[in-house]
Parts: structure tokens; sequence; C-alpha cells
């Protein structure tokens, strides 16, 4: 496949790339670097500087090639900051997000992967299937669901086929590559922020909550397993028109278990500091995700928690800025 992919210098959208390329695929990157790095860029993609907010440019870049599918992970990520700014989210994953949809339309490209979130979802006392009830808790998780939403218009007067993974939190680290957000919010790097010295204390978020030990709980998947289940999407919609997909380990730990592994990990005491929840924070997330298992053969290789927490501390010590240093 020829594969057009936004935001290639962040995170997800740089280890799904180099998943690709694993595979054979040939990858063109297209990131504006605000919030990503070049050296997250794969060395065997190409690399086109470039901002989804910038009609022109995306065009020329999507005109440039016959692009089989576009893959779309130029978005902003963080809760709290959606619901301080969320005017900041809807320009960004809203309307450039339909840019990048007209202009794949425009360019005659026929397949689209989008990267969405479990944050569309209503916090549950059960693991969340694809028919749960749909009631973001943030500003961030609308603008994934209009984004969705979208998707599904082009579909009914385009043709466009389009795969929408619905994935719990990314975590963990390949050898290459890792965690790496300024600033950082992301519970486990947070956690090993202290480990490393960066930080005094870890701030933990509510304490109140309706769980077990009141705390938030979570679906952790490793990145390595994420990245796969986009590519399998991808290669599905060949016969598939539309798919929805949850991607987790059907596994929920707290934010409590986090900092405990953590602790056992590094082998640092990491301080605990409570403070009082953050808005947009839903109270438990953990998917259900048979319906990938059984249609593409999903199955994630790393769902222990002591794996993932292990991955990424090597992932900080060697790298204890990211890729800013």
């Amino acid at each position: 496949m020829r594969v057009f992919l936004t935001g290639g210098a962040g995170y997800i959208g740089g280890a799904t790339a180099e998943a690709l390329l694993s595979e054979g695929h040939m990858v063109t990157v297209y990131d504006n670097l605000s919030r990503g790095y070049r050296d997250a860029v794969p060395q065997d993609a190409e690399f086109v500087l470039g901002d989804i907010g910038n009609r022109d440019d995306l065009a020329a870049a999507l005109s440039a090639s016959q692009f089989d599918v576009v893959f779309h992970f130029a978005a902003l990520i963080e809760a709290g900051e959606s619901m301080e700014n969320p005017g900041l989210y809807f320009r960004n994953n809203v309307a450039y997000s339909h840019n990048v949809i007209e202009a794949a339309r425009i360019s005659g490209c026929s397949s689209f992967v989008l990267s969405s979130t479990a944050a569309v979802y209503a916090s549950s006392a059960k693991p969340l299937n694809e028919d749960s009830a749909i009631e973001p808790a943030n500003a961030y998780g609308e603008t994934k669901l209009m984004i969705e939403r979208m998707l599904h218009w082009y579909r009914q007067a385009y043709g466009l086929r389009y795969a929408v993974l619905r994935y719990f939190n990314a975590s963990g680290a390949l050898p290459n590559r890792g965690e790496s957000h300024h600033p950082e919010t992301h519970l486990i790097p947070r956690v090993l922020q202290v480990a490393l010295g960066q930080r005094e204390d870890i701030q933990l978020y509510g304490t109140d909550y309706s769980t077990p030990d009141g705390s938030c709980i979570r679906d952790y998947v490793h990145i390595a397993d994420l990245a796969e289940a986009h590519v399998l999407a991808a290669a599905a919609l060949e016969q598939n028109e539309t798919a929805v997909y949850n991607v987790g380990t059907g596994i929920g730990h707290s934010n409590r278990e986090i900092i405990d592994m953590a602790r056992t990990v590094t082998g640092h005491p990491i301080p605990v500091r409570s403070s009082p929840r953050r808005p947009g924070d839903a109270a438990r997330l953990v998917a259900g995700s048979g319906k990938i298992r059984h249609e593409l053969g999903w199955e994630p290789q790393y769902s222990e928690l002591d794996k993932i927490v292990s991955s990424a501390w090597d992932w900080h010590r060697n790298r204890p800025y990211g890729y800013r240093d």
C-alpha cells in the first residue's frame, strides 16, 4: 500500500508508520512538528513538513502520489486541556480533520483509518463494546466523535471506506520510541519522571471515585499492539466498507495500581500527593475488544502491566528528556 499518514511525528503515529514500513508498505508522513518530533519519524518514511490546517499544502501533498489509504493521527489529545480550551480542540481536531477527509476524497484515495479514542464512551462498570453508550466526558472525546460522524456521511455521499479505532490508553515503549509529550500529562510517564528525579511527587487526581481504591480505572494497551491494530484495520478495508473497533486488553488498572507497579519496576518510593478530580476524567473505561479479535485476529502481545511499565521505564531511562535531548 501507499500510505499517507498525518501526525507521524507523534507517539502513536510514529509507531504505526514503523509497523507499516516493516510490512513493506510505502509511507509518507505529514506533520507540522508542533507537538511531535522529527526524530520520531521512521527513517524509511518520506517526510513532508506541513499543517493540516493549510488546505493548499495538504492537497498538494496528497496529490503528489496515488495513495491507497490515509491514516489520520494529527490531533490534540489532552482531555484536561480540551476542557480549558475547547475552541482549540474543535478547530484543530474537527475543522482541520475535515480538511484531511476532503483532501483525501479529492485526491481519489478510497480508504481512511482514523485513530479515535475510548473517550467517546460514557464511564461504565462493565467492559465497553462498540455498541456501548456514547457520552464523552470531555471536549476531546466529543471532537473525535464528530470526526467519526463526518466519515459516516462521507461514506454515504462519496463511498469513502473507513475504519475507526477507539483505543484505550496507549502506553509502554519500543526500544527506539516512547512517549515524549511537552508538557507531559499522561500517568505512566509522569510517574516515571518522579523516579528520574524530574518531579518531586505524583499528583493523584481524585481519590473519591466509585472504584475499589477510589482512583480512576483505565485499560492500558501497549503501543506495539495498538500499531498492529491500525495496520490490520487498513488491510481489512479491502473487503469491508466500514468498521469500528475498540482496541484494549480488557483489563482495568487503577491509577494507584499504576503507581504501585512503577514503584516495583523502578525501585523508587514515588511519593503521592492527592489532588481534586480533574474536569473531564471518567471514572472507569475498560475495553471489550472481542470484535477486533474475532474479525481481524488481533491479540495483544503485551497485556501484562509489568511489561508495559518496564518497557516505558527502559525508554525513559535511556531518553530521560525524550526526543528533546
